[in-house]
């Protein structure tokens, strides 16, 4: 009996030792399964103020609401959103830092930047896009052009001689301004700024004659007459401001949609990422969400990580494409 008694014994300590190395071996499978989220989750936005911060800022405190736990928006801009993205592909994958990714950090910089720090789909678990909208061609008051008919004249008449703002090298609004000129063969100059709030100043004192941007910062000035907008680049108006006419109205095929979705690194557990993926899915959804981006003219998204996924690949391809036709590198 003595033998039997230490044989189950044995058995029992081995059982409890294994279960203990198996825990041990998935905290993060632990959390996901009822802990998670019990700290802040920190929200690296690699931009300066402007749409994503406020995409980032609008969803994450929807999503503290249902979470229990606060957002943290972190901003760390520059290289084009590449420092703030590689410190996101760098983080811990537990689901405490994610990050907010747009069509520039995740479509765009692969094709025009050098040297890239971080692999746009290997390095990061897709959670969901959050939002698109149509970039927008905008002017200034003054400018002698009322629709994108007559500006595209304007051009061809001043070849190189007249200048366009963007938000940065490699934005998908310096892109837009890339694939309008491929499309309508006209020349412009094309001047990078830091963000949209400094694109509109120089269009307000008549730095500038004209500028891509994301129809929701161009709008409101728009809206006051201070600028005009002749045309957004989505194949369909926005419903904000129909009476605006796409530039596909006049340049067919034209659509240049700037996107917002949030990834986490790589190796992040898939419960976690699914967790996260239904949580921001639903504060889309939400009034308080989804009434704000209405007003901005932002349409939300809400897609599966592997939608996502197979998005981001997608439209790798299409601005890769445009900006090796541009020449356009950064060293």
């Amino acid at each position: 009996m003595t033998g039997t008694f230490l044989r189950r014994t044995l058995a029992a300590a081995t059982a409890t030792l294994s279960l203990a190395a198996f825990g041990a071996a998935s905290p993060a499978s632990a959390q996901g399964r009822g802990a998670y989220p019990n700290q802040p989750i920190r929200v690296i936005v690699p931009f300066s103020a402007g749409t994503s911060d406020t995409v980032a800022r609008l969803v994450g405190q929807q999503m503290s609401q249902t979470m229990g736990q606060p957002f943290v928006v972190e901003s760390r801009p520059g290289a084009g959103g590449n420092i703030g993205s590689e410190a996101c592909a760098r983080a811990t994958p537990d689901g405490y830092t994610i990050c907010l990714g747009t069509i520039s950090s995740h479509a765009i910089n692969p094709s025009i930047f050098t040297r890239m720090p971080y692999d746009n789909l290997r390095d990061f678990a897709p959670i969901t896009q959050l939002a698109s909208q149509p970039n927008a061609l905008a002017v200034t008051n003054d400018l002698p052009a009322r629709n994108v008919q007559e500006l595209i004249a304007l051009l061809k008449s001043k070849p190189g001689q007249l200048n366009y703002g963007s938000s940065g090298v490699g934005t998908s609004i310096h892109l837009a301004g890339a694939l309008f000129s491929q499309l309508t063969g006209t020349q412009m100059e094309h001047v990078p700024y830091r963000g949209s709030g400094q694109i509109m100043t120089a269009l307000l004192s008549g730095e500038l004659p004209l500028a891509f941007d994301n129809f929701s910062s161009a709008w409101p000035f728009a809206r006051d007459g201070k600028i005009r907008i002749l045309g957004v680049a989505s194949l369909e108006r926005n419903p904000a401001a129909p009476d605006i006419p796409t530039i596909a109205e006049t340049v067919p095929g034209f659509e240049s949609l700037s996107w917002h979705g949030f990834f986490a690194p790589a190796g992040t557990p898939p419960e976690i990422v699914a967790r996260l993926n239904q949580e921001a899915v639903a504060a889309l959804r939400s009034e308080a969400v989804s009434a704000r981006f209405r007003d901005l003219g932002i349409t939300p998204v809400g897609n599966t990580p592997e939608e996502f996924r197979a998005f981001i690949a997608s439209e790798t391809q299409r601005w890769g494409e445009v900006a090796r036709k541009a020449d356009i590198r950064v060293e």
